[in-house]
């Protein structure tokens, strides 16, 4: 719910620092640095795995576990994001950062030496822990080095760090495993993240430490205690194991459907008490900014990891030009958020969520109607640059929101809900995509494409649905965010 008085002042920044100062300023520089680092390796890691599954898949003849290469990560990115917002919360953010980039390189080496798709799918599961880790821990560190009025411009920055990826990210990982082998797509990231982290480690010294007392749980934002840190981890290993049974459900011949219903009626029972109470039925404030996030996901990545797929499969189009359908969305993503970090306050954050959550609907309205019309690749393609502009308006306002609305001992509690709504929205989302694609498969050559992006559309609308009901920050809160 919306607060009536601001959240404390509770950055880290030094008396040194003048109020003008920016993200590149010499006091926050290196830790700038090294976090965008970080951002652009993950990204360019998800654009090139997206660009080259289809290829892997055939290769490894693993079609049938193409949704959940996808959608493991992002449910064992739960688990990651729980711990890591504990540990934080506790502790400080830096051990869980270093933890976190651990997992996430031992996932790379399992996936990039993997012979099998279930091994490759193993490492992606390892890795998907060390990235929902990572995402958390950036969040506290943002909250605790910046002051609210850098926010937007440090998450424009996360976007902007997308750019480069986006450019060469899909056209290389495609050039790279037509030439080398697709494993070195997940290797040559190894010898990167290392870099990035010794240039991030020295700048957030000083960061560990725990805000409140010591072994106190944080408090949600919306009221009431979350279970403790066990109870957490096993509530989102459950939410983690729901959401691969789920995947799983369609191998059942006859108990499929009961399976899968279940499977999710256990992963939200699940995800419930780790977010704000109310997020599940859209309660206004917080917790709706919480649910949008979880829904745009889903919609937004649940049709994006096929397009590249239909284009290979129906289109004909070689992986190395597939993966540059990613190209528009990104650059566009990454434009709009910087777009909307300059506007700051003059762009109501609801009102760009509002705008976000309808053009990435029309992006998948659009996909489905080709895909079903058969229009030219070209109208998907470009319709998908409206989806990435949608993201890059609303994912930064609702990091912002989400930021704003917590106290300084709930920062890595409401940091982890969102991040667990952002990956739980979309591993359910992939999860069904599996299921539905696989439903069709027999059917017409495009009835398989078209039920993936109808299934997305649904979730779009929902977004849309629920976005304007997101949370009006105080205007104290809105005048330095």
């Amino acid at each position: 719910m919306p607060q009536t008085d601001p959240p404390p002042h509770r950055e880290s920044r030094p008396k040194s620092v003048p109020e003008s100062a920016g993200i590149f300023h010499r006091s926050y520089l290196l830790v700038t640095l090294g976090a965008c680092a970080l951002v652009f390796l993950a990204a360019f890691e998800s654009l090139a795995v997206t660009t080259i599954m289809p290829l892997v898949s055939r290769e490894l003849d693993g079609a049938g576990l193409y949704a959940l290469a996808f959608a493991g990560p992002l449910a064992t990115g739960v688990i990651g994001m729980v711990a890591a917002g504990s540990w934080s919360d506790r502790k400080g953010p830096v051990a869980p950062l270093l933890a976190a980039v651990g997992m996430f390189v031992l996932g790379l080496l399992i996936a990039g030496t993997a012979g099998t798709m279930p091994v490759l799918v193993s490492g992606r599961l390892v890795q998907g822990l060390g990235g929902g880790g990572l995402t958390v821990a950036l969040y506290v560190v943002i909250a605790r080095v910046y002051p609210p009025v850098l926010h937007p411009k440090i998450f424009a920055a996360f976007s902007a760090a997308w750019v480069i990826p986006s450019l060469v990210g899909p056209f290389a990982a495609g050039a790279v495993a037509q030439l080398a082998g697709w494993q070195w797509v997940f290797l040559g990231v190894v010898g990167l993240v290392v870099p990035a982290l010794l240039l991030t480690a020295p700048a957030l010294r000083g960061l560990n430490g725990s805000p409140g007392a010591a072994g106190d749980s944080p408090e949600p934002a919306s009221g009431g205690r979350p279970p403790g840190g066990l109870a957490k981890l096993a509530l989102a290993a459950l939410a983690a194991l729901a959401v691969l049974g789920l995947n799983l459900s369609a191998a059942v011949p006859v108990a499929g459907g009961v399976l899968a219903a279940v499977a999710v009626a256990v992963a939200l029972l699940a995800v419930r008490p780790l977010m704000p109470r109310g997020t599940l039925t859209a309660r206004r404030g917080l917790p709706s900014v919480i649910l949008t996030r979880g829904l745009a996901s889903a919609a937004f990545f649940g049709a994006e990891v096929y397009l590249p797929y239909l284009l290979v499969e129906r289109y004909a189009f070689a992986p190395t030009f597939a993966g540059l359908t990613l190209t528009g969305g990104a650059i566009a993503w990454a434009a709009a958020s910087a777009i909307q970090g300059r506007l700051g306050t003059r762009l109501e954050h609801r009102k760009a969520v509002r705008i976000g959550s309808a053009l990435v609907l029309g992006a998948v309205v659009l996909a489905l109607v080709t895909t079903v019309l058969a229009w030219p690749a070209a109208v998907a393609i470009a319709g998908w640059i409206f989806a990435g502009g949608g993201m890059g308006l609303m994912y930064p306002r609702l990091s912002v929101m989400t930021l704003a609305l917590s106290t300084k001992d709930t920062e890595g509690f409401n940091s982890s809900a969102m991040s667990i709504s952002d990956s739980l929205g979309g591993a359910l989302a992939l999860a069904g995509t599996g299921i539905v694609f696989a439903a069709f498969a027999t059917a017409a050559p495009s009835a398989s494409f078209a039920g993936v992006f109808a299934l997305t559309a649904v979730i779009g609308t929902a977004a849309v649905a629920v976005a304007p009901r997101v949370a009006v920050v105080p205007a104290a809160v809105s005048k330095r965010a």
